[in-house]
C-alpha cells in the first residue's frame, strides 16, 4: 500500500512542476505585463511588465510599491476606489490610465484585473497591463483628422454628401440649404428623395456606381428635386470612398448650375434666332464671328498677361523678386561649380519721392519705365535686371569680377543721369547703387542682397550719385546698428536712460519760462552714446514709442516735482519723432499722462519737425486740432531746414518755431544766416507766432536775436543741458 502511494506523491509533484514550468513559459512569452499584486506590492511579474515601466529586470519590481506606478498617490487611490468594489464581487475590472514609467514620463496603460480569491481580497491580485500610448496618439490623430473633416465639410460652399448602399450617412449644410431641407433632415434617408422619379433614380445609379468598381470617378450634369418638388439643375461628382471595397460607400459633391442652364438655354435660343436670320444679315454674321474671334484672342492675352504677372513687374516688364531669385539661385550654383564670379548691384533713386510728390504718379511711372529700358540696354542678353518695387532695381552681372562691375555701375549711373522726357518735362534722377560679389560679401542671394544695400545707403551717405562697394566697414557699421539696437531694448528696463534739461530765457525779463527735455543715454561697456546715432535706430526699430512715452512721462513728473519744491510753473518742451506722430492714440496718450502727473496741459510744449509735419499736411493739421482742443501746445522744430508751404503752416495749430541751430552758429560772420532768421522772425510775427532760437552760444548772436524781436533763446551762452538735481537752483540762481 505504501508504494503506489509513494508513486502518487511524486506524480503530483512532477505535475506541479510541469505547471510551475508552463507558468514561467506564459509569463515570459506573454506580450503584455503581467503581475502579482499583494498588499500594494509587487509580488511577481514577467519581463515585460518590467520593461513596459523602465525597468531591465523583473527581479527589480520585488516588492515595488504600486502606489510609485502611478502619477501620483490620488490617481491610485481613484483605481482602487474604482476597482476593488468589482474585483470582490469576483468580476474581472478593466480601465484605461496615465501610469508613470521609471524615470518619471507619464503614459497611456490598459489595465485588466482579478482577486487571486474573491473571498479573500488579502491572497492579492493578479492584473495584465499592455502600453497603449501608440493607441492614445492614434485615437487623438483620428479626432484631429474627423474635426479637420466636419470643418471642410461645414464651411464648404458646395453640397457634400457621403452614402452608403445610397442611404445618407452625413452631408453639410450646403447640401441640406440647396435641396431645401432643414438641418439633420436628410440623415440616414435614401437618396430617392432628391430624384424626380424612381426612373431617374435608377438611371443615376447604373450611370455613376459603375464607373467606381474600376476606380474611376463620375461627373456629369443631373436633374434633382428640392424638397418643394422644384425641379433643380446641378453638377454632380461622385466617387468611391474606397475603390477596393464599395461596401464603405461614396462621396458626392453637387454644385447648384441652374443660372448657368439658363444662361445656356438662352444662348441656344439666340443662336437659333440667329440661324433665322443667317441668310438676310450675312454681315452681321461675319462680324459676330470677327468678334468671337477677337474674344478667343483676348482670353489667350488674359492667360499670358497672367503668366506676366506672375514673373514679371506689372509697370516695367522686368522680371519680380520671385524671377529674380529664380534666376539669382541659378546663377550662384553655376558660379559655385565653375568657381567663377558674381555681382549684384542694388539701385535706388535719389530724392524720387519729389518726382511723385510734384509731377504725380504718372510721370513717376513713366520714368521708371524708361529707366527699366535704359537699364536693360546698359547689360549683356545673361545679365538680370529686376524692379524689386518703388524706385529700387537689382542687376545680377554672373561671371563679373569688381572691375566688370564697376564697369556697369558707371554706364548706368551715366543712362541714369541722362535727362527723361516726359512730356512737356524735363526730369533729371540720380541713382546710388551698392555693389556686392560672389564670393567674397555672400554665399547666397539674400546674404548678397544685404550687403548691396548696406552699400547703396554708403552711398546715399557720401551724398547720393554715386556707387559703393560693400566693405568690412560696413559690415562693422551694420554690426554697430545691430548692437546698438539690442541694447537699447533693454536700457530702459536697466535704467540706462536719462533725461537732461536745457532752458529756456526770456529775452526780454531774462528769466527761465521753460526747459526743454532732451535724451540722454549711457551704457556700462560702450559708454555715452550720442542721440544722433540711437535716435534713428530706436525710430526705425519701432522702440522709440516705448522710449518716447517714458520721455513724456519722465519729463512730466520732473515739472510737477519742481514745481511740488516751489518753482514756479514753466514750460516744458517734449521732442516728437515721426513715428510717434503717427501713432493714433496720440492725443489720448499724452492726455491720460497729464492726468496721471496732475499737470496743465498749457504747461506742456510737443516739439515736430519742420519735415514730420509736412510728410502730410492734412494729417498733422488733424493731429495738431486734436493737441490743441485738449489745451497742449505745439511748436515746430528746426524750422527752415525743410520745406514748409506757407498755405499749410497757417493752418497749423502752432504757436512758435524754433530757429535751427544751424542758421543761428554763423550769425556773425554769415549775411545769408542773418537774411534767414530775419525772415523766419518776421514771418513769425506776421502769422502771431512766437519765435524761440536754439544753439545761442555768443553774446553777438544774442545781441542779433533781440535787435529781430526773437522771443525766447537757448543755448551754451547760458547752461548746457543738466541733471534735473541741477535744474532747480539754475532757475533760483536766475530769479534772484
Amino acid at each position: 500500500m505504501t508504494e503506489p502511494q509513494s508513486f502518487s506523491v511524486s506524480s503530483v509533484y512532477q505535475q506541479l512542476e510541469q505547471a510551475l514550468r508552463e507558468r514561467d513559459v506564459i509569463l515570459e512569452t506573454a506580450g503584455v505585463g503581467i503581475v502579482f499584486v499583494k498588499q500594494r506590492r509587487v509580488n511577481r511579474c514577467n519581463q515585460r511588465y518590467a520593461e513596459i515601466f523602465g525597468h531591465a529586470r523583473a527581479q527589480d519590481m520585488l516588492g515595488f510599491s504600486s502606489v510609485e506606478l502611478y502619477p501620483d498617490e490620488a490617481a491610485f487611490k481613484l483605481l482602487g476606489a474604482q476597482a476593488y468594489p468589482v474585483l470582490a464581487t469576483g468580476q474581472r475590472f478593466k480601465t484605461e490610465r496615465l501610469m508613470k514609467r521609471l524615470g518619471g514620463e507619464q503614459f497611456w496603460c490598459s489595465l485588466t484585473g482579478r482577486l487571486v480569491n474573491p473571498a479573500d481580497a488579502k491572497e492579492g491580485s493578479i492584473w495584465i497591463v499592455d502600453d497603449i500610448s501608440e493607441q492614445k496618439a492614434a485615437e487623438a490623430e483620428l479626432l484631429s483628422i474627423t474635426t479637420g473633416q466636419r470643418l471642410i465639410l461645414d464651411h464648404a460652399m458646395v453640397g457634400i454628401v457621403f452614402l452608403r448602399d445610397r442611404q445618407v450617412t452625413q452631408c453639410n449644410r450646403s447640401f441640406e440649404e440647396l435641396l431645401g431641407y432643414a438641418p439633420g433632415e436628410l440623415d440616414g434617408g435614401s437618396s430617392r428623395q432628391w430624384y424626380l422619379s424612381d426612373a431617374d433614380w435608377e438611371a443615376a445609379g447604373q450611370q455613376c456606381y459603375a464607373p467606381f468598381a474600376a476606380g474611376h470617378a463620375f461627373q456629369g450634369e443631373m436633374m434633382l428635386r428640392k424638397k418643394d418638388g422644384s425641379p433643380i439643375f446641378c453638377e454632380v461628382r461622385s466617387k468611391a470612398v474606397d475603390p477596393s471595397n464599395l461596401a464603405l460607400g461614396s462621396i458626392w459633391i453637387t454644385m447648384d448650375i441652374s443660372a448657368r442652364k439658363d444662361a445656356e438655354a438662352a444662348l441656344v435660343q439666340a443662336k437659333q434666332q440667329l440661324e433665322q436670320m443667317v441668310a438676310q444679315r450675312t454681315q452681321e454674321l461675319n462680324a459676330s464671328v470677327k468678334a468671337l474671334e477677337q474674344k478667343v484672342l483676348e482670353q489667350q492675352a488674359a492667360e499670358a498677361r497672367i503668366q506676366q504677372l506672375a514673373h514679371f513687374d506689372t509697370l516695367t516688364g522686368l522680371p519680380n523678386r520671385a524671377l529674380l531669385n529664380e534666376r539669382s539661385n541659378q546663377a550662384i550654383d553655376i558660379a559655385k561649380r565653375h568657381s567663377s564670379t558674381l555681382a549684384l548691384l542694388f539701385l535706388d533713386l535719389d530724392h524720387f519721392k519729389n518726382v511723385n510728390d510734384s509731377l504725380g504718379h504718372r510721370f513717376g511711372d513713366e520714368l521708371l519705365k524708361e529707366l527699366a529700358r535704359r537699364l536693360k540696354s546698359a547689360v549683356r542678353e545673361q545679365d538680370t535686371v529686376s524692379r524689386l518695387g518703388g524706385d529700387e532695381f537689382i542687376l545680377v552681372l554672373p561671371g563679373a569680377d569688381a572691375a566688370g562691375a564697376a564697369h556697369v555701375a558707371a554706364k548706368v549711373m551715366d543712362l541714369a543721369c541722362q535727362v527723361f522726357q516726359i512730356e512737356q518735362h524735363e526730369i533729371t534722377v540720380t541713382p546710388s547703387i551698392g555693389v556686392a560679389l560672389y564670393p567674397l560679401d555672400g554665399l547666397d542671394f539674400d546674404a548678397l542682397c544685404r550687403c548691396a544695400d548696406v552699400a547703396m545707403y554708403r552711398a546715399k551717405q557720401d551724398g547720393r550719385n554715386t556707387y559703393r562697394f560693400f566693405t568690412a566697414e560696413m559690415q562693422a557699421e551694420s554690426a554697430r546698428i545691430l548692437l546698438l539696437e539690442n541694447a537699447l531694448r533693454r536700457a530702459l528696463e536697466r535704467d540706462q536712460l536719462k533725461l537732461h534739461y536745457q532752458p529756456q530765457i526770456c529775452m526780454t525779463s531774462g528769466r527761465v519760462i521753460g526747459t526743454e527735455a532732451l535724451l540722454r543715454w549711457h551704457h556700462p561697456d560702450l559708454g555715452t552714446i550720442s542721440p544722433a546715432e540711437f535716435i534713428p535706430i530706436a525710430e526705425a526699430s519701432g522702440l522709440i514709442l516705448q522710449i518716447g512715452e517714458w520721455v513724456l512721462r519722465t519729463a512730466c513728473l520732473q515739472l510737477k516735482d519742481w514745481m511740488m519744491q516751489g518753482l514756479a510753473p514753466i514750460i516744458m518742451a517734449v521732442n516728437l519723432s515721426s513715428v510717434q506722430f503717427r501713432r493714433a492714440d496720440l492725443p489720448s496718450l499724452v492726455s491720460r499722462i497729464l492726468d496721471e502727473c496732475q499737470l496743465a496741459p498749457a504747461l506742456l510744449e510737443l516739439e515736430l519737425t519742420e519735415g514730420v509735419a509736412m510728410n502730410d499736411p492734412l494729417g498733422a493739421i488733424a493731429v495738431m486740432n486734436d493737441l490743441h482742443d485738449r489745451g497742449i501746445r505745439m511748436s515746430i522744430d528746426d524750422f527752415g531746414t525743410g520745406y514748409s508751404s506757407l498755405s499749410y503752416l497757417k493752418k497749423f495749430r502752432v504757436y512758435k518755431l524754433k530757429i535751427d541751430q544751424q542758421f543761428v552758429r554763423d550769425l556773425s560772420d554769415d549775411p545769408e544766416d542773418r537774411a534767414i532768421v530775419s525772415a523766419i522772425i518776421s514771418m513769425a510775427k506776421s502769422l502771431g507766432l512766437q519765435t524761440i532760437a536754439e544753439g545761442v552760444e555768443t553774446q553777438g548772436q544774442l545781441d542779433f536775436l533781440r535787435e529781430q524781436g526773437c522771443n525766447e533763446v537757448q543755448g551754451y551762452l547760458f547752461a548746457k543741458p543738466m541733471p534735473a538735481e541741477e535744474f532747480g537752483p539754475f532757475v533760483q540762481a536766475r530769479t534772484r
